[in-house]
C-alpha cells in the first residue's frame, strides 16, 4: 500500500491503534497459569470491540485470532491449552483488518522471573527494531534497515533469523514489497518510495539464523537448535519527515 492522502493515513492509523492496544492488553495479561487460548480470546474480544477482524483468520484461515508462540517456538504458534509458566519467552503477533485496511504488530515477552540473558535479548530486540526504523526514508534502499539491524546485531553478539522477513502491508496482510530483509542483503536493489507502508520485524537470536516447522500443525516455527529468539514488529509509513509508526498503543 502507498499512502496517497491524509484520509488513507488516518485509516491506517486507526487500524494500527487497534492492533497495538490489543497487543498491549495481551502482554499485560500474561502471567503463569493463563493458557494461550485464554490469551487469544482476550485478543479476539479486543479486536472485535475495535471493529476489526483478525487478519490471519481472514486471509489464511488461521486457527486463532492471534499468533502466540511459547519458546522455543518463535512464530505462528496456534493458541491452545498450553499454560504459561514463569520464565517462558512468549511471542504475540497481532494483525487485523479495519474497514479494508490492514496493520500488523508483534512483540516478545519474558514472563518473570526470566534469565538475565533473555531479559537482555528482549531489550535488544526492541533496540534492533528501532535501529531499522531510523533508517527508513524515501529514496533509501529497502535494504538499508536490514543493514543497520545486522550491524547492531553483530556489535552486540546476536544472530538474525534469515528466513522470516518483513513485508508490505495495508491493502492486504502481505503484499508488495515482499520479503524485505531485516539483515544485510547485498542483492536488495529496491527503493523505499514516499508513502510506502510496510512492516519491520527482525528476529534477533542467541545463535539461530533459521527456523523450521516445529510441530505437525503446518504453522508453528522454531529454531532447530531451540536458541532463544525474539521478534518485535511495527507497521510504518515512509514520509519525507521520517518514518511514521502507526502501531503504537498510545
Amino acid at each position: 500500500m502507498t499512502i496517497g492522502n491524509e484520509d488513507d493515513l488516518e485509516k491506517l492509523k486507526a487500524a494500527g491503534r487497534v492492533v497495538a492496544r490489543t497487543l498491549k492488553a495481551m502482554g499485560e495479561a500474561l502471567e503463569p497459569g493463563i493458557t494461550t487460548r485464554e490469551l487469544d480470546e482476550l485478543g479476539r474480544r479486543m479486536l472485535e470491540a475495535g471493529g476489526a477482524r483478525s487478519a490471519p483468520q481472514l486471509t489464511y484461515g488461521f486457527p486463532g485470532a492471534t499468533c502466540i508462540s511459547v519458546g522455543p517456538d518463535v512464530a505462528h504458534g496456534i493458541p491452545d491449552d498450553t499454560r504459561v509458566q514463569a520464565g517462558d519467552l512468549i511471542n504475540i503477533d497481532v494483525s487485523a483488518d479495519l474497514d479494508g485496511v490492514f496493520a500488523d504488530t508483534g512483540a516478545s515477552f519474558a514472563v518473570p522471573p526470566a534469565h538475565p540473558r533473555v531479559e537482555r535479548l528482549c531489550r535488544d530486540g526492541r533496540r534492533a527494531l528501532w535501529t531499522g526504523i531510523r533508517a527508513v526514508r524515501p529514496g533509501a534502499s529497502l535494504g538499508a534497515p536490514g543493514r543497520d539491524i545486522e550491524a547492531f546485531a553483530r556489535r552486540n553478539g546476536y544472530s538474525l533469523v534469515r528466513n522470516l522477513a518483513s513485508h508490505g502491508v495495508g491493502a492486504s496482510l502481505h503484499e508488495e514489497p515482499k520479503e524485505i530483509p531485516t539483515w544485510a542483503d547485498r542483492s536488495e536493489r529496491r527503493t523505499i518510495t514516499e508513502g510506502l507502508v510496510f512492516t519491520l520485524e527482525p528476529f534477533l537470536s542467541l545463535g539461530a539464523d533459521w527456523v523450521e516447522e516445529s510441530r505437525d500443525d503446518g504453522w508453528t516455527l522454531a529454531p532447530p537448535g531451540r536458541e532463544p529468539t525474539v521478534q518485535y514488529e511495527h507497521t510504518l509509513v515512509a514520509t519525507r519527515r521520517g518514518p511514521v509508526v502507526v502501531t503504537l498503543a498510545d
